[in-house]
């Protein structure tokens, strides 16, 4: 069956259409992608300001004409931190399915954590025994463990690239005491965690997904998308440190002409280098890799378990 995708993120509204069947790996057919920024479009109040709900609708109703023009008999939609946390939530679902019929399911931080992990587990297999898994979004950071499909532990933490980058690094480049007070900020929330996974032993793989994650191996030295789906990357916590110190040290222009970096996420850059660094330390993560699937294949990989085999 052909299945559309609709992700609304806390950087991104990416809309994907993937031609799917119980057993199989979903074949991508379609993409489009729309830089909303929602996580840095809320007001005093944590509101999505009305311009952020407008673009939304807008790109909500897009991806349903995409849909219909595409041949999708499904279309899965969902949200997660940026919709899920602004305090005006429930008017922004009310107003979306008004204006488009369409009913965002709003996915907890721990549904996410474990949607990815699912992923991630279909892509490595079995044979990557225990594995622990990490994701930076624009709004959260996701941490999960296990040896099944489904982790032992899963956590979401209000640690994501763009929502740390609005309200720790107003400066480009980025002032010196503000680097140092999100860095303590984000250790302090990662160590509270360090226990439920520690308890669990070590584990025999680490991966990660997301742009962040991708962007951050692309620059230290992994391949790039021209080298296809299936090149190992690789991300040591020695060569990221050292970016960590490179980066602080550049203007969002300067860090969209490193490889791999787009324009549109040079800016929250630091602030995910600085996750990604606190959370390799704190976990004891000297390398892990790239895992090209995340949150959007986890999402298909459950409804495509749930439909019947015959």
């Amino acid at each position: 069956m052909r299945l559309g995708v609709l992700d609304v993120g806390s950087n991104t509204v990416h809309f994907l259409v993937v031609d799917a069947h119980p057993g199989a790996r979903p074949l991508p057919a379609h993409s489009h992608k729309a830089e909303l920024r929602l996580a840095e479009l809320l007001d005093e109040r944590g509101a999505i300001a009305p311009a952020g709900v407008e673009r939304l609708t807008a790109t909500v109703r897009y991806a349903l004409l995409a849909a219909e023009d595409k041949g999708c008999e499904e279309v899965l939609p969902f949200a997660t931190s940026a919709v899920r946390e602004a305090s005006n939530a429930d008017a922004v679902l009310a107003r979306v399915k008004e204006e488009t019929g369409v009913e965002l399911q709003v996915l907890t931080g721990e549904e996410e954590a474990r949607l990815t992990f699912l992923a991630a587990r279909r892509w490595f297999g079995w044979s990557a025994g225990k594995l622990l898994l990490l994701d930076i979004g624009g709004g959260s950071l996701e941490v999960a463990y296990g040896i099944d499909e489904d982790p032992d532990t899963a956590v979401s933490l209000p640690l994501g690239a763009g929502r740390l980058t609005a309200g720790w690094l107003p400066g480009d480049p980025a002032d010196t005491a503000d680097v140092k007070a999100l860095r303590r900020h984000v250790r302090a929330q990662i160590a509270r965690t360090v226990g439920d996974f520690s308890r669990s032993g070590r584990p025999d793989r680490v991966v990660a997904t997301s742009k962040t994650f991708k962007q951050l191996a692309r620059i230290a030295g992994a391949p790039g998308s021209g080298e296809g789906l299936y090149a190992q990357r690789v991300l040591s916590r020695k060569s990221l440190e050292e970016w960590v110190q490179r980066l602080a040290a550049m203007t969002a222009p300067e860090r969209a002409a490193l490889p791999g970096v787009s324009e549109g996420r040079a800016g929250q850059l630091l602030a995910g280098a600085l996750v990604a660094e606190g959370a390799m330390d704190l976990l004891d993560v000297e390398e892990l890799e790239i895992c090209p699937w995340a949150l959007r294949e986890g999402v298909i990989l459950r409804r495509l378990d749930h439909l019947p085999t015959t």
